[in-house]
């Protein structure tokens, strides 16, 4: 709270920098509107000729901004407001603006995204959904192509070619999944032709609240199939129900440490329904033990067993048919908790939505193991400059500065606000309350005054509708499924008399305006004569202005009737944990100095007063004989609301700064190694970075086999052998121990590294002169690529399996968050070592030789010869030990790739390469070639879940068959709908 009044006490030094800016703007508007069509569009190419001889952004925003505005007003017919400037000035200065709903926050980033385009390196506006992002890329863009500039969309159905394009683009829109899991693909990418992206220069998240903030809990995850049994999900499924759980949701820590002293022998787990959490006491422990015949259950080879076991529990009492999930044909699907509709498609990660099949008894679809992932801030992070726009900031400014050095600047409104927000009343059923809503509602309509209604799931809005048509009043009910629709709705939902039942984020993104929208109206009669603003531009803006005018005169007269019954009337059936959802919801009313009112009824059966022990009011209710039809209004009860409100917030934030935590080991991580990818990509000379990886394996079985003694007590014969496997030795043993050198850990490492060097020299010098030049460049390109995928894409699946067992170092008193960064450093740097050793002895092992280049070959085929034989331990101890870890490792992946090269060589690679010219270590596990991945993408749903769907047109392909012969069906496909168009 403290932290939140620090934060904002700059906000009046910021308003005034904002004020004198649009004031400077304001002085430019003469001579700019004076300027003919071409002029103003020729004022792009001398702003971007200026900027590269050496002008700033900020030096150009009083000029970028005004012709901004001027185009804005010839194209859309609308001059943004001076308010809108400032919004905009904030953006360009990395800030938050927040402004009113009403206020026009998409015009307002029309200005900072036009000014930042002008630096040529790609400007990308985030949205919440698919349907914003295009109707802003179409609508906002109307105003950028005006002035020249390109502008593009990334939606999710589209092919890595049409997303190339629109990154391409001077402005690209998009949803921050799709931006997200763009980033995470490039950096699985096997070519710089496959990546899309090019670079993060700025970025303005429209509703940042939203995806900063409610959406930041959940991580981007790309994942294939696991290689794992669906019988440990049914045997757990069979063994929850015979075990008794205790609620502790409502006890106090005292009471809870009470509990586990004294009933810890009846009960075998404690469950926290507002915590979403599960505790296997002591008795339960035993239990599993006895059932799965095993001695412990917390050891190192029992650890996934103990993720199965809490899932399970899960399932059994935090996961209720019918209320989070459905049963329909067999198949669980997820019923979304803010919006209470079906989430077709998605599913939970990390094993929950197995563990709940098991439950239902229906069929156990594969887990999924994490190919990559990131989590929203750290995407985010990756920007140069960020600004974001939202209605609703003020309560998330500190988190906004900790997380994102974000500051919140609020933009005064353009008129002073008129709305009435009336206390809550509170209910003793919710059958009283939504009859008491239908009551207002009934009223309400009467006198003509629009009404929107505000529910927190779509079964509760289809309630209320019944009771809506019982009493012969007409509506619309929205339920966030089709946005399209969607916003022609609540276009319309605030002409006269007009009833609209929404989900808490249903129509977001779109105006309602009294008298009706004439924007959106237009735009949707347009498409549907078939005009669009992309394909058809120049029909689209000779009939804009004349639809648009004869919408705004129809709807004048009835505004004006409207506001005589008191504006648009925001109703709420119920208050959401988070006061900003209920902000945005009556924010709907207001906008722009119209009146307008809002209203909370209130429940003691509700979600919120449930989960928070409304037991005293209703205490309270009870002993006052209150009707369960009388309504209470009282500041104890609001305080109860409040504080309920602030408490899911606190543990809203802690969760995210918890997530936070762990993924900023794995963004070290992370960073290091698509650093390196992004290297090997871009062609650049790995010669060097071979010759020191070679130094430095052979470095290390020296240093493991003489550890101990002296030069007469070392086993040379093992560690010849292993050498031997790595690369073709030519010194004797014998030769030094008797030659007249001092043999000493130094020496022997000298002798040894330079021969190495030296056989590597010899191999480049016979691959180059069978095959041609730079042969092994592309060698070791190939060679380094594919280790590397597969060493990193290993090292996740022990990061998920480590950061799942972590929180068990508490009960030996130890902080898991350390634990997790120091055993995460320690697996890190163990693989970086088995990355060299494999790649070395992969570049000294494979057999090139040259072949005629297939369709989509590389143009230095490679094919296994001989693989290296198993590499014996090598003795010592000490400094020794993480070799003969290593040692075994490279072992073990040497045989498989001797049992895997048995296929005659030729213009195939067994190991390296396939007919299109990715790895078959890339194809293992779901990160196979293209036209035969399995990918799945999780990541954040608009509405609060957690958003998971299987391959889409985003991933690397569609359908089978080479790269050459998919984009030829591609190009054939486009083709056609041309013609089609065409007829």
């Amino acid at each position: 709270m403290v932290l939140s009044r620090l934060l904002r006490s700059g906000e009046g030094k910021m308003l005034k920098r904002l004020r004198n800016i649009a004031q400077h703007i304001n002085h430019l508007e003469d001579e700019v509107v004076d300027l003919s069509d071409a002029e103003l569009r020729g004022k792009t190419e001398e702003f971007k000729k200026r900027y590269a001889e050496g002008e700033t952004l900020d030096e150009l925003l009083p000029e970028a901004f005004a012709v901004a505005r001027e185009a804005a007003k010839r194209t859309l017919g609308q001059r943004p407001y001076d308010v809108q400037m400032m919004g905009g000035a904030a953006l360009h200065l990395g800030q938050i603006s927040e402004m009113r709903t009403g206020e026009g926050k998409t015009l307002t980033s029309v200005m900072p995204v036009y000014l930042n385009a002008l630096a040529g390196k790609g400007v990308h506006v985030i949205t919440t959904n698919d349907y914003l992002a295009k109707r802003d890329a179409d609508w906002m863009g109307r105003v950028h192509r005006f002035l020249g500039l390109t502008v593009g969309a990334i939606l999710s159905e589209m092919t890595p070619e049409q997303r190339r394009a629109s990154y391409n683009s001077d402005i690209t829109y998009g949803t921050n999944n799709e931006f997200g899991f763009d980033y995470l693909r490039d950096n699985m990418a096997w070519s710089l032709d496959e990546c899309v992206q090019r670079g993060h220069f700025f970025a303005i998240v429209d509703e940042v609240d939203s995806i900063l903030i409610d959406e930041a809990r959940t991580p981007l995850i790309i994942s294939g199939p696991a290689e794992q049994s669906a019988r440990w999900y049914t045997e757990f499924a069979r063994l929850a129900p015979r075990m008794r759980g205790i609620d502790v949701t409502q006890m106090s820590q005292k009471d809870r440490l009470e509990v586990i002293e004294e009933k810890s022998k009846s009960y075998h787990y404690q469950y926290d329904e507002k915590k979403r959490t599960v505790a296997v006491t002591e008795l339960g422990v035993e239990f599993i033990e006895d059932q799965l015949g095993i001695d412990n259950l917390y050891e190192a080879a029992n650890t996934p067993l103990v993720g199965y076991l809490n899932n399970a529990l899960k399932a059994k009492e935090l996961y209720n048919r019918d209320k989070d999930y459905i049963v329909r044909n067999g198949e669980v699907m997820i019923v979304d908790e803010f919006t209470g509709r079906v989430l077709a498609g998605r599913r939970y990660n990390e094993g929950m939505h197995q563990a709940i099949e098991a439950k239902e008894n229906v069929e156990i679809k594969a887990e999924n193991q994490t190919l990559a992932t990131i989590t929203l801030q750290n995407y985010f992070r990756l920007y140069e400059k960020l600004g974001g726009m939202t209605g609703t900031a003020e309560t998330e400014a500190a988190e906004f500065h900790q997380t994102y050095k974000l500051g919140v600047v609020p933009i005064p409104t353009n008129r002073p606000p008129q709305r009435k927000d009336q206390p809550d009343l509170v209910y003793k059923s919710e059958e009283a309350k939504f009859d008491a809503v239908a009551d207002d509602i009934a009223e309400k309509h009467e006198k003509g005054q629009p009404v929107l209604i505000g529910t927190t799931s779509v079964e509760r809005s289809e309630y209320l509708s019944k009771l809506l048509v019982r009493r012969g009043i007409p509506h619309e009910v929205l339920n966030a499924k089709h946005h399209d629709r969607e916003a022609l709705i609540i276009a319309k939902a605030g002409r006269k008399g007009a009833v609209t039942v929404a989900t808490n984020m249903a129509g977001r993104g779109t105006d309602i305006v009294l008298g009706g929208n004439p924007d959106i109206i237009a735009d949707h009669e347009l498409r549907d004569r078939g005009l669009d603003p992309v394909t058809t531009p120049e029909e689209y803006e000779a009939e804009w202005a004349k639809v648009v005018e004869e919408l705004t005169t129809q709807g004048k007269a009835e505004a004006d009737e409207v506001r005589e019954a008191g504006g648009l009337y925001v109703l709420g059936t119920e208050r959401h944990e988070s006061r900003r959802i209920d902000n945005q919801l009556r924010g709907r009313t207001g906008r722009q100095g119209d009146p307008g009112e809002s209203r909370f009824y209130l429940s003691l059966q509700d979600e919120l007063m449930r989960r928070f022990n409304a037991s005293m009011v209703e205490m309270v209710m009870t002993r006052l004989n209150v009707p369960d039809d009388v309504p209470i209004e009282h500041k104890m009860v609001t305080r109860a609301i409040r504080s309920a409100q602030t408490q899911v917030e606190q543990q809203n934030f802690e969760i995210r700064k918890n997530v936070l935590k762990y993924d900023e080991v794995m963004n070290r991580q992370r960073t290091v190694i698509y650093a390196e990818r992004r290297r090997v990509l871009e062609g650049e000379d790995l010669r060097e970075q071979v010759e020191h990886m070679i130094v430095s394996v052979v470095e290390e079985y020296v240093n493991g086999a003489s550890a101990d003694g002296y030069a007469e007590d070392w086993d040379f014969d093992k560690l010849w052998t292993a050498l031997k496997t790595l690369y073709p030795v030519s010194l004797d043993p014998k030769e030094i121990l008797e030659s007249d050198e001092d043999v000493t850990r130094e020496y022997l490492r000298e002798i040894l590294v330079e021969d190495a060097l030296k056989a590597y020299r010899a191999r480049e010098a016979d691959i180059e002169g069978r095959v041609g030049e730079g042969a092994m460049r592309e060698l070791e390109r190939r060679v380094l690529l594919s280790v590397l995928d597969r060493k990193w894409r290993e090292h996740l699946y022990e990061m998920d399996y480590l950061k799942e067992g972590i929180g068990l170092r508490a009960m030996a008193q130890r902080d898991p968050l350390i634990e997790y960064q120091r055993e995460g450093f320690e697996m890190f740097n163990a693989m970086l070592d088995a990355l060299r050793e494999e790649t070395v002895g992969f570049l000294f092992n494979l057999q090139v030789e040259a072949a005629e280049p297939e369709p989509a070959q590389p143009e230095v085929p490679v094919a296994v010869g001989a693989a290296p034989q198993p590499l014996p331990q090598v003795s010592g101890n000490g400094g020794g030990s993480g070799a003969r870890a290593r040692a075994r490792a490279a072992a073990a992946a040497q045989q498989q790739a001797q049992q895997q090269s048995q296929a005659p060589s030729g213009p195939a690679m067994a190991q390296l390469a396939s007919g299109n010219a990715i790895p078959p270590a890339l194809r293992g596990k779901g990160l196979g070639a293209p036209g035969q991945q399995n990918l799945s993408y999780s990541g954040p749903a608009e509405d609060g879940g957690v958003e998971e769907h299987a391959e889409a047109g985003g991933a690397a392909a569609q359908q089978g068959g080479t790269r050459k012969e998919r984009r030829e069906a591609a190009r054939q496909a486009a083709k056609n709908n041309r013609q089609n168009k065409n007829r």
